[in-house]
């Protein structure tokens, strides 16, 4: 859910959830812990420089064409699919990458020219770089004598 990305608090929920998901898989105490979602997926980053916002998205195993990425506004939406591990009487002893359908919407930090936004995957990562509106890029103001 988007609101779950902009809210400071849910994000101490999450840590702790996740610290507390640690401590009973290291005593083997993960029957008592039953998930009850999943982690946000894909894993990501955020930052921006004068210019532009960069976005990194773990995606090992999704093919560029299994990803579409929007950008309106401030909002950046990254779509996606993930194929099933595929074969005949598999077990899972642990299943920790999700497969299926993905999708993070993100509120980014300033509006940005859809225009120009690039994306490029390499390694299993996705990275888009997303130049800042003109409204949003810092000006020199020159400074006058009174």
């Amino acid at each position: 859910m988007m609101w779950r990305n902009t809210m400071p608090w849910w994000n101490a929920v999450d840590d702790l959830r996740r610290e507390m998901d640690r401590v009973f898989n290291n005593y083997n105490l993960g029957f008592l812990h039953r998930p009850t979602r999943r982690a946000a997926f894909p894993a990501l980053n955020v930052w921006d420089n004068a210019e532009c916002v960069f976005v990194e998205a773990e995606v090992p195993g999704v093919s560029p064409e299994d990803i579409a990425v929007s950008a309106i506004g401030n909002e950046l939406t990254l779509k996606g699919r993930r194929p099933p591990i595929e074969g005949q009487k598999l077990v899972f002893h642990r299943q920790e990458r999700g497969d299926g359908e993905f999708m993070r919407i993100l509120t980014l930090p300033c509006d940005v020219n859809a225009d120009k936004v690039e994306a490029t995957i390499k390694d299993g990562v996705l990275r888009v770089e997303l130049p800042k509106a003109a409204a949003a890029r810092p000006r020199q103001i020159a400074v006058k004598t009174a």
